[in-house]
């Protein structure tokens, strides 16, 4: 019931069946959450640090809620309120870190490659909470969660990824998860936000989003990350809105039963429109109830004992 390796960094160090894998837990630990006691002990006596650099609503809350309600001891801690803001190098901090002997390091950092870096400093699990541009492996395994909740397979899906894939770490954990699970991927967005090289990770590009809809099952439409660009790559966002945001057109090109997806935080009325973000096709908020169960499936797979996930 443990896994054999020490971290998780990235979705493409994971085999179809090892994906599998986690999502069953994940679908196990779902019913956890529905309890009205939402808590077992599973990891009690275990430690788990949330080292956050970036900001996070979803991700840091979902991984502290998965930390408690397997019964470990988590601590949270951001770079504004560590001795980062003093010159100390995240190296250090990460060793300083591991001689309190946490089990699990969680960290999120601007820098693509960080997570690798303490990975290979430090005794502890460490589990990739978004490294710069680079993985997001957590949200990859949420999304293929949620997907085959509503589709029942991942296999034979034409999975459509839009908005701002140059500087999205989702939509690279994305393609190469959904890819390996069997489904075809096609990425959609202006020409400044696609990178050259995403088809050598098994995408298809067009960048027309309602060309990109037609027989689609799955719509997912990322942010545009400003925070990221050293330009603006679009003259406005009404512009991007009429362009490139998921109109009522582009989804009634894709299948009756298609599902639209949003890794959040959504920016209304730009990428996504109110109606269809809060529309019946919408499984955005099952996405986020869905991040809780991965998470606690991640932690347990990583450094949990024998003992059946759902005992109490």
């Amino acid at each position: 019931m443990k896994s054999a390796k020490k971290d998780l960094l990235g979705i493409e160090e994971l085999s179809t069946d090892e994906i599998g894998f986690i999502l069953d837990t994940a679908d196990s630990m779902k019913e956890i959450s529905l309890r009205d006691i939402k808590k077992v002990p599973t990891l009690r006596g275990k430690t788990v640090v949330h080292f956050f650099h970036e900001p996070s609503t979803r991700t840091k809350t979902s991984f502290e809620i998965a930390a408690k309600r397997l019964s470990a001891d988590a601590v949270s801690i951001s770079a504004s309120t560590s001795s980062i803001v003093k010159g100390e190098t995240l190296i250090d901090t990460a060793r300083n870190l591991e001689a309190m002997n946490p089990d699990v390091v969680v960290i999120r950092h601007q820098a693509s490659g960080s997570a690798q870096m303490i990975a290979n400093r430090i005794r502890a699990s460490v589990i990739n909470a978004g490294d710069g541009m680079h993985a997001h492996p957590t949200q990859a395994l949420l999304d293929m969660m949620t997907v085959r909740e509503k589709k029942k397979t991942l296999s034979g899906l034409k999975i459509v990824i839009a908005g701002d894939i140059a500087h999205s770490r989702v939509a690279r954990s994305n393609i190469i998860g959904f890819t390996r699970m069997g489904s075809d991927v096609v990425v959609a967005g202006p020409p400044t936000m696609i990178p050259m090289d995403i088809e050598s990770v098994g995408a298809t590009v067009t960048y027309s989003i309602e060309d990109a809809a037609r027989k689609a099952d799955v719509i997912m439409i990322l942010r545009i990350q400003k925070e990221r660009m050293d330009d603006f790559l679009f003259p406005s966002n009404r512009e991007y809105a009429s362009f490139f945001g998921l109109t009522h057109k582009a989804v009634s090109k894709a299948r009756k039963n298609v599902v639209i997806m949003h890794p959040g935080p959504i920016n209304r009325g730009v990428e996504i429109p109110p109606e269809i973000a809060d529309g019946s096709r919408s499984v955005i908020l099952d996405q986020v109830e869905n991040g809780v169960a991965v998470r606690m499936a991640v932690l347990y797979l990583l450094i949990g004992g024998s003992r059946h996930a759902s005992d109490n």
